[in-house]
């Protein structure tokens, strides 16, 4: 036994290579090697002859696995300095340059947009994603019972929190805090639980804006939602103004853009209709005003709102919702 031992050593401390060392300790260590072979030997022995080989067998473990993990930890160094000298790395030299990113196409639109009203007066407000029923709806003449909440499928939060639908909220919240006289615009994320499809999306962003003042009439909102076309397309687009109905304006209208992508002749964005709706708008209905604390025998206004998804994806011909919010480097790289 005590040849076996020597044995072993001497072939652990001869190791070239970890699959040598590796081969020596199953032979030996392994529960099927030497000593394992020794130990169930030992009920044939009587009971000195056991404890002496016990003994021995301890000693020989102890020693084997000491022999093995300092012959194994000689290894390891060596593999850990040559992978250190073929793998350096010198941090003194240079960049080789930088890869600058870029602004996502909806935060492009959305600053071009706050630029051209702040040069018009406007100021550019922003408010809670997580709203409260009342600023969401009863501020906005939607109350409990009003048809129009069917119009919007709400993620309901505890509480009796939501997501917010629109960024109309943040109107409310502009004329109770600042009052009249007030220009306003209010960009923003908003949440529907819709289908998504090519032109529907849960999650998508919105941008809102009023003007309240004296004498305001629909001829203020023409020429503010042409100004605002005419800015973002760089070019005179078609158009057309319609009846439609929302709870918080009085009268409200529908102002649709022909399709920038199939140019009228019908398409998945437009749902083959040639016309993609655009601007909802009108003039703010009075108990709007009053819920906010403002007269309307002495103020009026217009309030408009815009998909500001649907108008990147007009801009850039862009013929699926789902690429904005897709992360796909491939197609940010493009703006």
């Amino acid at each position: 036994m005590q040849d076996l031992l020597d044995s072993a050593l001497a072939r652990i401390g001869a190791a070239q290579t970890g699959d040598e060392l590796e081969a020596v300790r199953v032979e030996v260590l392994g529960r099927k090697g030497v000593l394992a072979q020794l130990s169930k030997d030992m009920a044939k022995l009587t009971a000195d002859e056991r404890v002496a080989r016990g003994k021995f067998i301890n000693a020989s473990k102890q020693a084997l696995e000491s022999a093995y993990d300092e012959k194994k930890s000689g290894f390891d160094r060596e593999s850990l300095a040559k992978r250190l000298d073929s793998e350096w790395l010198d941090l003194t030299i240079p960049a080789s340059g930088v890869a600058p990113g870029s602004l996502h196409p909806i935060t492009q639109i959305q600053w071009e947009i706050e630029d051209l009203f702040r040069s018009m007066g406007f100021t550019v407000l922003d408010g809670p994603e997580v709203e409260t029923e009342f600023h969401n709806f009863d501020a906005l003449n939607i109350p409990g019972d009003h048809p129009a909440r069917d119009m919007q499928d709400t993620f309901w939060l505890d509480g009796g929190h939501l997501l917010r639908t629109h960024t109309s909220p943040v109107q409310v919240r502009g004329m109770e805090k600042l009052g009249p006289p007030l220009r306003m615009i209010a960009p923003g994320r908003v949440f529907r639980n819709e289908s998504v499809d090519a032109s529907h999306e849960h999650t998508f962003y919105q941008l809102e804006g009023m003007m309240i003042d004296k004498d305001v009439s629909v001829g203020n909102l023409i020429y503010f939602m042409k100004t605002l076309l005419t800015a973002i397309f760089k070019k005179e687009v078609t158009v057309r103004l319609r009846p439609g109905y929302f709870p918080f304006v009085e009268p409200g209208f529908e102002l649709d853009i022909r399709c920038l992508i199939c140019g009228g002749d019908g398409c998945p964005v437009c749902k083959q209709s040639g016309w993609v709706e655009l601007l909802p708008c009108g003039l703010v209905n009075p108990h709007v005003l009053r819920k906010s604390g403002i007269d309307p025998s002495e103020w009026n206004g217009f309030a408009f709102g815009l998909g500001l998804t649907r108008l990147v994806m007009m801009r850039y011909a862009i013929d699926d919702i789902r690429w904005l919010q897709s992360g796909d480097l491939r197609f940010l790289r493009q703006f």
